[in-house]
């Protein structure tokens, strides 16, 4: 049996994330989904809690049939640790999957497997640029699966973003 993990901050969940998801699916037999940046939320970069992120992962990867596992993963200042401290949190894992080149190099020096997996149209599938369109009230909602659609309006995500996006001379 193999089990990967793959680590993002899914900021929101996106279809790229749910592509490298389907992918990874295709070649493991359990999933662990880690939620990096667990502990930030209400910021332009991470607007959105982990509890809401867990939610939007757990119900975006229903539709696939591999057992998976969604772990929450707090930041360290102190690289050296940070595979022995995901390690110590995630159910135990075979391979790692990042393209992240200091994601790269830790498993590396720690001496875990790692794959990288293709980027699929990341010129528009990236968090940012998905948070771009919410605060805009451009079309957002194509580029994320429904159950995350679903999550962020659930929550008034699209508020969220637009009030943390203001400054205070705008007031």
């Amino acid at each position: 049996m193999v089990r990967g993990i793959y680590i993002g901050r899914f900021q929101p969940y996106h279809n790229g994330h749910h592509k490298v998801v389907e992918k990874i699916s295709g070649e493991v037999d359990e999933m662990v989904l880690g939620i990096g940046s667990a502990g930030d939320s209400h910021t332009k970069k991470n607007p959105f809690t982990a509890g809401e992120r867990m939610l939007m992962v757990t119900r975006a990867i229903e539709e696939f049939d591999v057992p998976s596992y969604v772990v929450q993963i707090e930041d360290l200042k102190r690289n050296s640790i940070w595979v022995s401290h995901v390690e110590s949190i995630s159910p135990s894992f075979d391979v790692s999957y990042s393209n992240n080149p200091l994601v790269i190099q830790l498993f590396r020096e720690a001496g875990k497997e790692i794959r990288q997996v293709p980027m699929f149209d990341r010129e528009v599938l990236e968090g940012a640029e998905v948070r771009r369109r919410m605060e805009n009230e451009e079309d957002w909602q194509s580029l994320v699966p429904i159950p995350v659609k679903d999550i962020i309006e659930e929550i008034d995500g699209i508020r969220r973003i637009q009030k943390i996006n203001e400054s205070d001379s705008e007031r």
